[in-house]
């Protein structure tokens, strides 16, 4: 697996690993019905990654800083995965690759700001990562059921 820079001709797939996530309005704290334009100026407005396998996108993430002024020295990500690449490695490729590339971009830190504590399978991946939980925050999110569900802040050092 190859994990490089997101190019314009990367849109297409990007957006097609996007839309679904952001649709489905269970992981992400994005209208589900943003717009292609607004996601992918969204996910690719700082750093934007793909990964690729056998010369198809099967995931991609962004790294941006996580606040403006003093705090810019912690970034934020966010990753997808495609559908048919789940459960197959490429969450933790994007995670290790992405904690090596911000400490070369000059953080310190890596925050995640709102997990989802209903996505299990993605707060195991930081948690074995070396991501302590900084913060919760009680029934942050509502759920497409109607449910609601805490958010987490995440958080390692570099």
């Amino acid at each position: 697996m190859q994990i490089r820079a997101f190019q314009p001709e990367d849109a297409d797939p990007v957006w097609s690993m996007l839309e679904p996530v952001f649709r489905a309005g269970d992981t992400y704290a994005i209208d589900p019905g943003i717009s292609r334009e607004e996601a992918l100026d969204y996910w690719t407005a700082h750093h934007a990654y793909v990964a690729e396998k056998d010369e198809a996108l099967v995931g991609t993430f962004y790294m941006r800083p996580n606040q403006q002024g003093g705090g810019a020295h912690v970034c934020n990500c966010g990753y997808i995965t495609a559908r048919e690449a789940q459960g197959k490695g490429v969450a933790r490729a994007m995670l290790a690759f992405s904690l090596t590339e911000a400490k070369a971009l000059g953080f310190e830190a890596m925050q995640y700001n709102f997990v989802l504590a209903s996505n299990t399978r993605a707060i195991d991946t930081w948690a074995r990562a070396g991501f302590a939980e900084i913060g919760r925050i009680p029934r942050a999110f509502k759920l497409p059921s109607g449910d609601f569900t805490d958010a987490l802040v995440l958080h390692r050092f570099l």
